[in-house]
């Protein structure tokens, strides 16, 4: 049902946990009814320094996020808002039908921390 790479991010998924002093936080999903994914960034230079998430979710989705911190990591801030979950399926190599939904979590979930951390900047500039 899966292919090698999909396999290999499930069973030793990269980047995975907290960022305790994360400059973004990005959110998707309902714990209670489904797929929930958070994704913590730190940023340094207008790059993404550090990336890691945390997910309840089937193999697929751990997969995908797990990719996606890979994708992710060392870009600038415009080149990560730039990936989309089509990305995410193409850089697996494929995922069952059933299972693109999951590849739907990453790259929301990146692009709102993100956004987090913009806001957080914005928001300091202004009290300063």
């Amino acid at each position: 049902m899966y292919n090698k790479l999909v396999l290999e991010h499930f069973l030793n998924p990269k980047n995975v946990g907290q960022i305790p002093d994360a400059d973004g936080v990005g959110t998707i999903g309902d714990p209670r009814c489904g797929d929930y994914l958070r994704v913590y960034i730190k940023v340094e230079d207008d790059h993404l320094k550090d990336i890691k998430f945390e997910l309840l979710g089937c193999p697929a989705a751990i997969a995908t996020s797990s990719v996606l911190t890979e994708m992710a990591m060392g870009k600038s801030l415009i080149e990560a808002l730039q990936i989309t979950d089509k990305d995410i399926v193409k850089e697996l190599g494929e995922l069952p039908n059933p299972k693109i939904h999951c590849s739907n979590l990453g790259a929301e979930a990146l692009h709102k921390a993100i956004r987090h951390y913009l806001e957080r900047l914005s928001e300091k500039a202004r009290k300063s």
